[in-house]
């Protein structure tokens, strides 16, 4: 009777371990798949930063007031921040900074191209 009491209470114990285990894997699976889309969006935004700091026709940047070419440059200061807490993040709140940094870049260069908007035409300076 005591060995089958025994018994009892070792499977008893072990099934209990296994659940335990099991279920601190699930809560630790959970925080990688955060910190993966955490990543993911702070990827997204700096390279869309990037994208927005590499103009197709260069020449519409060249000539550009002190008010864009600051900006531009706030910009650039932004997206190489970015790229730096990006490549060194390991944690979802560290992706955040990144996404941060970036959408800061994003508002410069949307401050550049509004003072942009008052400059003459390319092809209007051309003729």
């Amino acid at each position: 009777m005591g060995y089958v009491v025994l018994a009892l209470l070792l499977i008893a114990g072990a099934a209990f371990a296994v659940a335990m285990q099991r279920r601190s894997h699930r809560v630790r699976d959970r925080s990688d798949v955060s910190d993966l889309d955490a990543e993911a969006e702070a990827s997204g935004w700096v390279l869309r930063l990037g994208a927005s700091l590499s103009v197709p026709e260069a020449r519409l940047w060249s000539g550009a007031g002190e008010t864009a070419t600051r900006a531009l440059t706030a910009a650039a200061e932004c997206h190489r921040t970015a790229g730096t807490r990006l490549s060194e993040a390991h944690t979802a709140a560290e992706y955040a900074e990144a996404t941060r940094a970036a959408k800061e870049g994003l508002a410069h260069v949307a401050a550049a191209r509004a003072a942009l908007e008052g400059r003459p035409a390319l092809a209007d300076s051309a003729a």
